[in-house]
């Protein structure tokens, strides 16, 4: 048995296709609907503005016309967030638990349920065409955009000529940004309507530009690769065939738990004390699109539950601070209840319950830590 002692960093790291893992999946990836933050929106900068003339030549060197390069950086500019964001990010250290408590929450369950349904009658062709499964296609839908409500809305060739710019990734940066504005030359999209998340991932299956050229299909057969459009069709249809181009075989399953009726194949006890499962190629293709055991767990669950399979059945250990999910969940229903809310009662510690433990600490004259712990919950019974 291979076990992994180590925890999931889950921060804004660039672990996969779309370049940042989520702290939380699906909720820290892509920009949430309703318009930008501040700087998130153009902010003059020369030293950026001497960098686009200077970068205007080198893209013309790879065949991007005067015309494209025109067209395409007309209303964009310098995104100061972007750089923040780059620089902030700050990696939570999260269980297995923690990730599935999250990736497979019962309200990602019930979407992608409904979403299968919606969408049965593509997802079965993308299925007949590429040989993933449905429930497949939808998990990864689920954890890269939450079924595409949170696609992104940040300017994809500002954002990514931004972090060209700053320089700490700048290479990586440039050939997204030469990539994005090869697929407005291609006439896959008009810049305005190429969104994404801060860092370029983008459409409801979060490609970066240079996978999009790689991998992304026109399914629907309008003569245009669309991964941004309400209609998900090219997209879910594009994550298909990037997991069969990278090896994906028909009618194997990815794994599952250990004991559970899963198949045969490599096993694996990612959290210590947790649930062990046996995983096989496929679950080795998962990994392609996202490089995390993590990740390729949660798109295989999920699609497992999608499908109507139960959740785990063993179960994972007391945390490191000596509380189970149940304790954790117990801790934020109370500490809301009096009043210092932790923005959600899913047993996943973060920055919202810490706050609400020193608030709740502070208020009793406690030492103020932010820790969660037996005695705190004790105390608040």
């Amino acid at each position: 048995m291979q076990t992994n002692r180590r925890q999931f960093a889950l921060g804004l790291a660039c672990l996969g296709l779309a370049a940042c893992a989520r702290a939380e999946p699906g909720r820290l990836g892509t920009a949430a609907p309703g318009g930008l933050p501040d700087d998130l929106r153009p902010a003059p900068n020369s030293a950026y503005d001497a960098w686009i003339a200077s970068f205007r030549d080198r893209a013309g060197a790879q065949g991007i016309s005067q015309s494209t390069l025109s067209a395409a950086f007309r209303g964009t500019g310098y995104l100061p967030g972007v750089v923040t964001r780059d620089r902030n990010q700050t990696e939570f250290t999260r269980t297995l638990e923690d990730y599935l408590s999250i990736a497979v929450s019962e309200e990602r369950v019930q979407k992608g349920r409904a979403a299968l349904a919606r969408h049965r009658g593509t997802l079965a062709a993308i299925e007949d065409r590429y040989g993933v499964e449905a429930q497949i296609v939808t998990a990864i839908w689920g954890l890269e955009s939450f079924y595409g409500e949170r696609r992104g809305e940040v300017p994809v060739i500002s954002s990514t000529s931004t972090l060209a710019f700053d320089g700490r990734r700048g290479r990586f940066f440039e050939q997204q940004l030469v990539a994005a504005l090869r697929i407005v030359q291609d006439g896959d999209i008009a810049p305005a309507r190429m969104t994404g998340s801060w860092a370029g991932a983008m459409g409801h299956t979060q490609f970066m530009p240079t996978s999009y050229l790689q991998f992304a299909v026109d399914f629907t057969g309008d003569g245009r690769r669309d991964i941004w459009s309400d209609d998900p069709s090219d997209a879910l249809a594009s994550a298909a065939a990037y997991l069969q181009r990278n090896g994906w075989t028909r009618g194997l399953r990815w794994g599952g738990e250990l004991g559970a009726g899963g198949p045969s194949g490599t096993v694996i006890q990612p959290q210590p004390g947790g649930p062990s499962f046996a995983t096989t190629a496929n679950f080795r293709v998962i990994k392609r699109y996202n490089n995390s055991d993590a990740y390729a767990i949660g798109v295989g669950h999920l699609a497992d539950r999608i499908g109507g399979a139960g959740p785990l059945r063993a179960s994972f250990p007391p945390d490191a601070n000596g509380l189970t999910k149940a304790d954790r969940i117990s801790l934020q229903q109370r500490l809301t209840a009096r009043g210092f809310d932790t923005q959600g009662t899913d047993g996943v510690i973060g920055r919202n319950t810490e706050t609400a433990i020193r608030a709740y600490q502070a208020s009793r004259g406690l030492p103020v830590t932010g820790t969660p712990s037996p005695g705190l919950l004790q105390s608040l019974l």
